[in-house]
């Protein structure tokens, strides 16, 4: 006869009104679903209906983000996939790193990578500026007014 051992056993935590866990779950299913969209909208608008992908250059991103909706777009699909992708790595450590200081180190180097990522996305998207005042007139593109 074989006997299974028993699962280890975690430290126990104390549990707050708010299930963190089942919100996680909740996000992750919405989340998916709405970049399941938002990916799929970026991939047509990009690829199918304007001329492939031999058509993105710099003057293609500076024309589609002169519409706030592509901004705000990109915005949207940078967030909920950064959020998304750092909740799922998040379990991950959960699941496998034994030790709680093990657990909390990989936990926060994910936190810092993901909000430098978030930052420095958002801060790209906001203050993109094809044609910056003042810059010299042969180092602008073309489509800009010297």
């Amino acid at each position: 006869m074989t006997t299974i051992a028993e699962p280890r056993s975690r430290a126990t935590r104390k549990t707050s009104r708010t299930n963190a866990e089942m919100i996680g779950w909740i996000f992750m299913r919405a989340s998916g679903v709405l970049l399941v969209v938002l990916i799929f909208g970026h991939l047509i608008t990009n690829l199918i209906t304007n001329g492939g992908v031999h058509a993105i250059d710099f003057g293609f991103v500076a024309g589609k983000w002169a519409a706030p909706l592509w901004r705000v777009w990109d915005l949207l699909m940078l967030w909920l996939a950064m959020i998304h992708g750092t909740n799922g790595v998040r379990t991950i450590v959960n699941d496998y790193a034994e030790k709680t200081s093990t657990r909390l180190v990989l936990k926060s180097i994910l936190v810092l990578a993901a909000v430098v990522v978030v930052v420095l996305g958002t801060l790209v998207i906001f203050t993109f500026d094809p044609c910056p005042p003042g810059a010299p007139a042969d180092l602008l593109p073309s489509f800009c007014k010297a």
